[in-house]
């Protein structure tokens, strides 16, 4: 490919801004795998959530294609993409921005009046207001409102107005934020004994009674970073306890309970102790 497209042209200005750009297809969407991607086959880019060794040229796993590299910009594996673009996406966490996408008049009036003034870019049905910081994308967190941030992609739409604000607590908010007043049951986990039989300490029930009671009120006393608490706490138990097969059910749904009973939802609480599990190989 030896005529720049228009668009192409635009991701290499942006990219030598140190903004990581793809292209986008028709309906706003990024290209599909290539057959050696299909399925996560390859494992998935190194710098998606879960790791993996795809070295591929191609702009294969969405957001993850993102770069700032013009010689894989500009490259053959990517010519074809270029030639099919209908607009020029970002990566806004690799950036170190996070995206609130208001999708509609109603979205955007709630924002003026509850959201800090920043950067904001005119999008076909709202805006986009960009602030400085990264946070966990999420979509739907009230009506009309979608976070664009870490494994995410934005369409760019120009550099917008106004200047770009720190990431206030609010907009961090929305990603946690419960719509419902009445909590959920504890999710129940099952975590699975790493060696079973033997001797173990652990195994003595006023030993293991007072670890999690210990554990409990840990959670309780949290008087901020309650999602720090709840990880740290879950680490900290594991660590003691999950490998020698003692923890059951009711064990971690004490955990789970306590978590809740600080406003933390069942979704957060099993991503906590998948997380913890995953730091220690369990």
């Amino acid at each position: 490919m030896t005529q720049q497209t228009p668009l192409r042209r635009v991701a290499l200005t942006l990219a030598a801004a140190g903004l990581p750009v793809l292209p986008l297809r028709a309906g706003k969407a990024p290209f599909g795998n290539c057959h050696q991607c299909a399925n996560n086959a390859c494992g998935g880019r190194p710098n998606m959530k879960t790791a993996g060794p795809c070295r591929c040229p191609g702009v294969c796993h969405a957001w993850a294609a993102a770069t700032t590299d013009p010689a894989v910009i500009t490259s053959l594996a990517w010519a074809h993409a270029w030639r099919r673009a209908v607009c020029v996406a970002y990566h806004p966490g690799a950036a170190g921005v996070t995206v609130v996408d208001l999708d509609d008049a109603a979205a955007v009036a709630w924002a003026r009046e509850t959201l800090p003034a920043t950067r904001t870019v005119e999008t076909t049905r709202g805006e986009h207001w960009i602030y400085q910081g990264t946070m966990t994308s999420s979509n739907a967190v009230r009506p009309g409102v979608d976070i664009k941030s870490s494994m995410s992609y934005a369409r760019y739409l120009g550099p917008g107005t106004g200047t770009m604000a720190a990431l206030p607590d609010a907009v961090r908010a929305l990603a946690v934020k419960e719509p419902a007043a009445v909590r959920p049951a504890p999710h129940v986990v099952s975590v699975p004994a790493l060696a079973r039989g033997g001797e173990c300490r652990h195994r003595t029930p006023t030993y293991l009674d007072r670890g999690i009671t210990m554990a409990e009120a840990r959670i309780n006393d949290a008087r901020e970073a309650i999602h720090a608490t709840v990880y740290r706490t879950f680490l900290a138990v594991l660590s003691a306890h999950g490998r020698c097969g003692c923890l059951t059910d009711a064990h971690v749904q004490r955990l789970f309970a306590a978590a809740q009973a600080k406003g933390e939802t069942s979704r957060h609480c099993a991503d906590a102790w998948t997380n913890a599990r995953t730091r220690l190989g369990l």
